[in-house]
């Protein structure tokens, strides 16, 4: 019977996990219940954390349509006016769903900054590398993991920003 419990617990892997484990990073599964549109903010809810130790992976693009991942506090949004004059851009906004998910390869809701089908550059908010440990998507739709924040510069090579805003 326990078996079949932790059968249960068990996701099958993502472009996220393989690349994870082909890197050996140490990680945590946290499968949960999804909504549509619940964000970062109904993950923590269900999964009893603080949702501002659940990172959002967000697609967005420059003035020319250029790609870029940005790594968010779940409980926080991106002010796009200073993400771009940090980056060194005229603009920065939202994809489209469709846009993001053919640039990431993962369905919107199910995003991850890891295995993406396209290589983009990764921004992260500054904040987040102070935390001693952080949940992302995992490349599901219902399925975050958790890791030390430090893996997202060392794997992604995600440069520190401060753009947030209080949601």
């Amino acid at each position: 019977m326990a078996k079949k419990d932790a059968k249960k617990d068990h996701v099958s892997e993502t472009p996220a996990t393989q690349l994870l484990k082909a890197h050996q990073v140490a990680f945590t599964e946290h499968p949960y219940d999804y909504l549509a549109h619940g964000g970062a903010q109904h993950s923590a809810q269900v999964l009893g954390l603080d949702p501002f130790m659940v990172v959002k992976t967000l697609v967005m693009q420059d003035q020319d349509a250029r790609p870029l991942l940005v790594l968010m506090h779940g409980n926080r949004k991106v002010s796009t006016k200073n993400l771009a004059r940090q980056i060194g851009a005229k603009s920065v906004e939202p994809c489209q769903p469709e846009v993001a998910q053919r640039h990431s390869g993962y369905l919107v809701g199910g995003t991850s900054p890891f295995g993406t089908r396209n290589a983009m550059p990764v921004y992260i908010e500054e904040s987040i590398l102070g935390l001693p440990n952080i949940v992302i998507n995992g490349g599901r739709r219902g399925y975050l993991v958790g890791m030390d924040p430090q893996v997202c510069v060392a794997l992604l090579g995600a440069k520190s920003v401060q753009c947030a805003l209080t949601e």
